[in-house]
């Protein structure tokens, strides 16, 4: 909180950050990141949550569920499929678990460790880093490109 009593919440910050990200695009010296920003905000309305992404050129959007790099392609599909509004924080954990579990399949020089946290109106919740079960002895692991037809 500021000393006049204004305050920024997720929304002004995601803005903020929306016009950085353009500035430094528009000076040919983008900032290579793409950033995640979720809050949530006492309003007149009650609680106000909020999710919001910027890419590294300021493209920018609120969203009930986003995603970065890989996970655009694969774990977005699941999100739009699984998600509801109604979901328990275990059931959330779940299905992001199970996103995780996907990326990680599809892309093993990523790492099986994350951590998740929690955004409420009392504060963020950071949870000790775990990794997910998983298992590589499957026989289309071993050898990939095993019955795979190519056009080359």
């Amino acid at each position: 909180m500021w000393d006049d009593g204004n305050s920024l919440g997720p929304k002004e910050i995601h803005s903020y950050l929306t016009r950085v990200m353009y500035n430094r695009r528009n000076k040919f010296d983008p900032l290579w990141n793409s950033l995640v920003l979720g809050g949530v905000k006492k309003g007149p309305k009650g609680e106000e949550k909020y999710l919001g992404m910027v890419n590294m050129i300021g493209t920018h959007f609120e969203e009930n569920h986003v995603a970065t790099g890989f996970g655009n392609h694969l774990a977005i599909p699941i999100l739009r499929a699984e998600w509801r509004e109604d979901m328990t924080f275990e059931e959330a954990v779940k299905l992001v678990e199970k996103c995780l579990l996907v990326l990680l399949y599809r892309d093993r020089s990523s790492i099986n460790k994350f951590q998740i946290a929690k955004i409420t109106t009392e504060g963020a919740t950071i949870y000790p880093p775990y990794s997910l079960k998983t298992y590589w002895g499957f026989s289309h692991f071993e050898n990939p490109a095993q019955g795979a037809v190519g056009s080359w």
